[in-house]
């Protein structure tokens, strides 16, 4: 199989396009339904109507975003407070008729279905009546205000147990009922305690709870972005990505490793989906590891760094990117700007231990593209990436996210008829623009149910309750609280999806390490990379699972091959709060500092990773003994994480004399004992 082989990389088309054998499909479609929701599928006049439902209103996004705009100055604007209550009641209608109540229920409207989505038009309705003035009654809400309310809470929860399981509605009934009876609760949890008719009336007649940060960056950045991603898909840019990669890597030594690592990056980054890159890239590069001798667990492994990386790759990251913007108040090219070197560093980690997999494996540098040139591909096919530069060239010229995807998206429509095999025709365009808001029901009602959750907290004090909990537990040490932190956002992660333990997260530990002075960005920024670490850990490690599921692995097996990978991303984000230059990963200049301290933590923790490297694959000039491992990882940590060996070493009262110095010295004593260790004798066979 040649990348050239595929016809697109639509995740829907790989499952049913005859690729993967029919017991690996279904596995695949499980693990994909686990994180997207089991989903109806219909057709006739049904499936028409939900197919011009979905249109729609991604096309009310794509109009409310450039509303107001050149060279649309004279089109009405679409105000705040009827945007998110639009998005929301229109979501939560195309959840109740395409998410089922239940598997058996598949393929079905129930007549409950269809009072559900009714009702969520009418609580649209009652909201929009109401007018701006609506939010002037929040404290003390009319009787009809709050039934309204409690039908929203509802409805949202259902939706969301649809979409997403049940644990997010869950932990947002527990807030509830903190802010209910919390008063009855011991110190230091306690607090004044609020009537139901109060809350009611705070989470959804104000911009702090359901309607607010949350859903304003779900009904502006994260469905344009996933209409954008789906126009570049329907264009072909996916499979491109993909040809691209195959033919840059095509020939050379573990040739298969290394398109992996290029391919996840180019086609991660539109999509900002794990499983789907994983999934995508795994069906045509699992053949071509297999032949480069890649065991099922590793290649498994592999592929499924790569989907995490789709997560934290710029220009579109995760969904949890575009929140970290929203609640910092900065700009989404600041986010794009500290996620670059992070990136880097995280794709630099992988292709290390790539090259260190061709001395494991072999690599054989076959030749993966028989069809066409890397020249003849790019000629062709160069304009797609047009489209995905325009968003960062936009962004730097001043334009607003959501205006610079708006245009980009417009761009990858226009460029699409460049040729004929890539023309986004009608029936394509139709197709795009459901997808767009099909692919971001999940997302969105969790994010309107992370409404719930900010909104207790805003309403409660609770985030400084708990940053002075954990505070209280590391005893004020910055290295622990940020252990602590990490532990939280691993255990939450567990259970929800990134873009909910994100938010979570973010309001109840971020706090924590900014009152131990860490800068807010960084925290927010930590707290970002442990959440995404959860599509890579089990029992929730779907990147993974579908990842063993197409090579026929171990999960498990592959996802401990998944974490070495992924090294990178678990040791980084620990730089960003504990070391004092830290924030220079982050491509901000430390206090007092310059450029250069940036060039040296880059430099510093590059040097770690391969190291670790070293550590994890268990060779690097020959296998590695376990004293050879064991200076690697001390080296390596050394280089990484010198606050965390610092803060262990004073608990055993020693003090480190200049850590870099040592670093450089177990790792010379390590390769040295490698470089004098005779190779090992090879085996003839008699004859």
């Amino acid at each position: 199989m040649t990348a050239n082989s595929r016809q697109d990389v639509s995740i829907e088309q790989v499952l049913e396009g005859g690729e993967l054998a029919e017991d690996t499909r279904k596995k695949v479609e499980e693990l994909i339904e686990e994180e997207e929701g089991a989903t109806n599928r219909f057709a006739g006049f049904l499936g028409t109507f939900l197919t011009a439902f979905a249109v729609c209103v991604s096309l009310l996004h794509l109009y409310a975003a450039a509303a107001g705009a050149p060279p649309f100055g004279a089109a009405p604007i679409i105000p705040t407070y009827m945007l998110r209550p639009m998005h929301v009641g229109l979501i939560l209608a195309l959840i109740f008729l395409l998410f089922p109540m239940a598997k058996s229920l598949r393929n079905r409207v129930t007549l409950i279905d269809w009072v559900c989505a009714l009702a969520s038009i009418g609580v649209l309705g009652y909201i929009l009546y109401q007018g701006p003035e609506f939010g002037d009654r929040a404290v003390d809400p009319d009787p009809m205000d709050f039934y309204v309310g409690i039908a929203l809470i509802v409805l949202l929860l259902e939706a969301t147990r649809r979409s997403s399981g049940w644990i997010m509605p869950v932990v947002s009934l527990v807030f509830i009922g903190y802010a209910l009876f919390g008063k009855y609760l011991p110190a230091p949890w306690t607090h004044r305690g609020y009537s139901i008719e109060r809350l009611v009336g705070h989470l959804y007649m104000t911009l702090e709870g359901i309607f607010g940060t949350t859903v304003d960056v779900s009904s502006s950045l994260i469905i344009l972005f996933t209409i954008f991603g789906a126009v570049l898909q329907y264009s072909g840019a996916g499979k491109f990505f993909i040809d691209f990669s195959f033919a840059a890597m095509g020939g050379k030594r573990n040739a298969a490793g290394r398109a992996v690592v290029l391919s996840s990056f180019l086609l991660g980054g539109p999509s900002g989906s794990g499983v789907a890159t994983t999934v995508t890239i795994g069906t045509v590069a699992y053949p071509l590891l297999e032949k480069a001798g890649y065991e099922k667990n590793a290649a498994g492994g592999l592929l499924a760094a790569g989907g995490l990386g789709a997560i934290i790759s710029p220009p579109v990251l995760g969904a949890a990117a575009f929140l970290i913007a929203e609640f910092l108040k900065i700009s989404y090219l600041d986010v794009i700007w500290m996620a670059a070197l992070p990136t880097i560093l995280y794709y630099f980690g992988i292709l290390v231990m790539v090259e260190l997999d061709a001395a494991k494996y072999g690599g054989g540098g076959k030749l993966l593209v028989q069809e066409g040139t890397l020249w003849g591909i790019t000629k062709s096919y160069w304009f797609h990436f047009a489209s995905l530069i325009s968003i960062i060239v936009l962004m730097i010229y001043g334009m607003s996210p959501v205006l610079s995807v708006f245009w980009a998206t417009i761009l990858a429509i226009a460029v699409s008829y460049f040729r004929r095999d890539t023309a986004l025709t009608p029936p394509k365009f139709v197709r795009a623009m459901a997808e767009g808001t099909t692919g971001v029901l999940n997302i969105a009602a969790t994010c309107a149910t992370a409404g719930i959750i900010v909104g207790v907290t805003t309403l409660t004090g609770l985030a400084q309750r708990f940053a002075d909990i954990i505070i209280g537990y590391a005893q004020g040490n910055l290295v622990l609280t940020a252990l602590f932190s990490a532990a939280i956002v691993w255990v939450v992660g567990l259970a929800v999806p990134v873009t909910a333990s994100y938010i979570m997260c973010a309001v109840i530990a971020a706090p924590a390490l900014i009152k131990l002075g860490v800068p807010d960005y960084a925290a927010h920024m930590f707290i970002f990379y442990y959440a995404v670490l959860s599509e890579v850990s089990p029992p929730t490690a779907l990147s993974p699972f579908a990842a063993a599921a197409i090579t026929g692995g171990s999960p498990y097996k592959t996802t401990m091959q998944a974490w070495k990978y992924t090294m990178p991303a678990f040791l980084v984000p620990f730089i960003f709060v504990c070391d004092p230059l830290g924030i220079g990963l982050l491509g901000k200049v430390p206090k007092g500092g310059s450029w250069f301290d940036i060039i040296t933590i880059t430099a510093q923790t590059a040097g770690g990773i391969v190291l670790l490297a070293f550590a994890f694959q268990g060779r690097f000039l020959k296998q590695s003994n376990i004293l050879e491992t064991v200076l690697f990882v001390l080296a390596g940590m050394l280089l990484v994480f010198p606050s965390l060996v610092d803060a262990i070493t004073m608990i055993a009262k020693v003090h480190l004399w200049h850590p870099l110095l040592i670093a450089i010295i177990l790792a010379v004593v390590a390769i040295g004992m490698q470089w004098m260790r005779p190779a090992p004798e090879t085996k003839t066979s008699s004859t």
